[in-house]
């Protein structure tokens, strides 16, 4: 072999390890890229994960929050509901005993009719203190709406009496006096009314 056809070879085999270098530096380069795009392609993935998941722990959160209010709400009722069974639980019974003051009241009225016996007038006057004052214990309180305005939340019209003395829409007469307890109206007081003349 001449020099010539040596540095032609020699030549010819450069070039194949020239373009043997460039297409394994291509190879690696697609390598590369196709890294790139497999990595970015799991981060978008685990990006989109992370999203739901992030999604689901509002949701989550959201859940335990409204199950929270919703215990403390519950709770709240339940309280009020036995507050107002504590408070009211007399109603019943005071309704029952209304009719009792009733009858003392007309009897001390008939003993001032009458003119009858005075000591027993004091008892009677005596009983119906005593039971008065038992109720307000329990916080039963009376209704003697006398020369006040008419309230139609508390009293009850039997009628209306021209008055020119009085502002129109007074109470002049009690006929029944009313009960509240614990502030709620157990019964309203009947009453009767001043009109314009």
């Amino acid at each position: 072999m001449t020099t010539e056809e040596q540095k032609k070879t020699a030549q010819e085999e450069l070039d194949q390890a020239q373009q043997a270098a460039e297409e394994a530096q291509a190879a690696q380069e697609n390598l590369v890229e196709g890294d790139v795009v497999e990595e970015a392609a799991e981060s978008d993935a685990v990006a989109s994960e992370v999203a739901a998941l992030e999604e689901q722990l509002a949701q989550a959160k959201d859940q335990v929050l409204r199950a929270h209010a919703d215990a403390q709400n519950a709770r709240r009722r339940a309280e009020q509901d036995v507050e107002k069974a504590h408070k009211f639980a007399l109603e019943k019974f005071t309704k029952e005993l209304l009719p009792v003051i009733d009858s003392l009241e007309r009897a001390i009225e008939a003993f001032d009719q009458t003119g009858a016996d005075a000591a027993l007038k004091e008892g009677v006057e005596m009983t119906l203190s005593m039971f008065v004052s038992t109720l307000g214990k329990f916080d039963v309180e009376q209704l003697n709406p006398q020369g006040e305005p008419f309230d139609p939340q508390f009293h009850e019209a039997m009628s209306m009496v021209p008055n020119p003395e009085v502002e129109p829409n007074t109470v002049i007469a009690v006929m029944q006096k009313g009960y509240l307890l614990n502030g709620r109206l157990v019964r309203p007081a009947m009453v009767m009314v001043s009109k314009a003349a």
